[in-house]
């Protein structure tokens, strides 16, 4: 029997009739695609995955040693949960082919019926290559929002909540945003890699999850007073600059993949989104350490990483849409913006204390406002696909844009914060799911409390409340004691 003729694709046919998008059996579905637009966008998945370790790190390093791993898991946790939850129906909520406005429905759930079509977000790359690209999204997004149960979070809980916040706050904003239904989208709101589900919702979602949980525990395990609150909210020192440090270094690495396959194809736009990126991220980092010095008299490791990770935030809307000449002028206005609400924060007697709420929430912010300001309608060209579809911002004389802008970032705020106060609320009166851990087991410190990598000798070098006379093995809790070993933390 005769082997049937593999032809090439010339015609995808209607996706009601046949989603997969034909026969790999009888026709090479690869034909229509360009290798150089599948190789970016699949090298970019593979360079975008490791943003959300990258965070756990960095979020390990500004901790305080007690609850420094306990961050690397949450990081393992996204990576994994967050990818199943995706696969089984994240990416069918906000990419399903639907019409309603608000969220999509299960049809591509288990990714059945994600194959060869084209996607979505651009016609020269497959669904399951997009499907691919996407999942680093909500990993990394989950990440940045869980470093705001900052030592004194519950474990267990906080995974349930960052499950349940990753469906009703990022696919909702998602599917506004990124379906070509989504009410947001068909405003014409530009965000050009997601700074409204990203950054936005996770920089809220954190003030949210940092006003329920309450501030931490003092160095003496007494909580602060609101007066204390009022004055000055404690603030440590990172457990290992070096740790942070290295964080930031593959979170910078990362983005370039994760704004620059945000064109879903590989063009001239990629690569001025790749410029643009690093542009910021230097204009960022040079300004808030460059301010930091202006008033401390010396440079700052925290300040940089800091201002860098700001930096990335302002331009993450921007990318795809402002000239190359101002992106480090976007960066630097981010982080200037940032680096006033980390020094005034006190203000709102709210215990964020790894800042996501102003680097990625205001930031995030100042970024759609900054969009609407300089996005230039040739830009947005260079992909070879839009062509004239984009007005552009004040840049170009469209100044019904900054109205938009600050719409989309309005309601991205709004929804995220909200919804996660409500989350929130209903998980702590779950019995067995409240959201705080004991006192004891703050000041003891998360890692001696959940990881059984944390032996006893451990926890006499980190400072923490060992329990005194008693098994490490044992669950009495007896008298306690404060350790600290010689160099502990450093309070500011």
């Amino acid at each position: 029997m005769a082997e049937p003729e593999i032809v090439p694709v010339t015609e995808w046919p209607e996706w009601s009739s046949n989603p997969d998008g034909g026969d790999p059996f009888t026709q090479d579905l690869n034909a229509p695609y360009d290798k150089g637009d599948l190789a970016w966008l699949l090298v970019c998945t593979i360079l975008c995955w490791q943003i959300t370790p990258a965070i756990g790190f960095l979020y390990a390093g500004m901790h305080r040693r007690k609850a420094a791993l306990t961050m690397v898991l949450q990081s393992l946790f996204c990576a994994s949960a967050c990818g199943i939850q995706y696969w089984i129906y994240g990416y069918s909520l906000y990419q399903s082919r639907t019409t309603n406005p608000i969220l999509g429905d299960l049809s591509l759930a288990v990714f059945r019926n994600v194959l060869a079509q084209p996607s979505l977000a651009n016609s020269d790359i497959p669904d399951i290559l997009y499907a691919a690209f996407g999942f680093t999204f909500v990993s990394a997004t989950a990440m940045i929002l869980a470093g705001a149960m900052l030592e004194r979070g519950r474990l267990f809980p906080s995974m349930v909540f960052l499950l349940c916040w990753t469906t009703f706050v990022y696919y909702f904003l998602a599917y506004w945003e990124w379906n070509p239904s989504g009410w947001l989208y068909n405003l014409g709101l530009y965000d050009f890699a997601g700074s409204g589900p990203v950054h936005i919702a996770s920089g809220f979602g954190a003030l949210a999850w940092s006003m329920m949980l309450g501030p931490r525990l003092n160095e003496h395990g007494v909580a602060p007073t609101v007066s204390d609150r009022k004055s000055k909210l404690a603030h440590y020192k990172p457990h290992s600059p070096l740790l942070m440090c290295i964080g930031t270094v593959f979170i910078w690495f990362g983005w370039f993949a994760f704004n620059g396959a945000s064109t879903a194809n590989l063009s001239l736009r990629s690569i001025y989104v790749v410029v643009n990126t690093n542009l910021a991220a230097c204009g960022g980092g040079m300004t808030w350490v460059i301010l930091e010095y202006l008033y401390k008299k010396k440079f700052s490791l925290t300040g940089f990483c800091s201002g860098i990770i700001a930096g990335l935030v302002g331009i993450t809307p921007a990318a795809g849409f402002v000239p190359v000449y101002v992106a480090c002028l976007v960066g630097a206005i981010t982080s200037v913006c940032s680096f006033y609400v980390v020094k005034y924060k006190y203000i709102l007697s709210v215990d964020d204390g790894l800042d996501i709420f102003a680097i990625h929430g205001i930031g995030g912010v100042v970024g759609d406002i900054l969009t609407g300001f300089f996005a230039a309608s040739f830009v947005p060209a260079l992909d070879g696909v839009s062509g004239a579809s984009y007005e552009g911002g004040w840049w170009n004389r469209n100044f019904r844009q900054m109205g938009l802008q600050l719409a989309g970032a309005t309601t991205c705020a709004a929804w995220s914060f909200f919804v996660s106060c409500l989350l929130l609320f209903i998980i702590n009166k779950i019995p067995g799911l409240h959201i705080r851990a004991t006192e004891e087991q703050e000041v003891r410190g998360l890692d001696l409390n959940y990881l059984e990598d944390l032996d006893f000798e451990d926890g006499l070098s980190h400072g923490c409340m060992i329990s005194e006379g008693v098994s490490r093995h044992s669950n009495t809790p007896p008298q306690q004691e404060v350790v600290k070993a010689e160099g502990g933390e450093k309070k500011d």
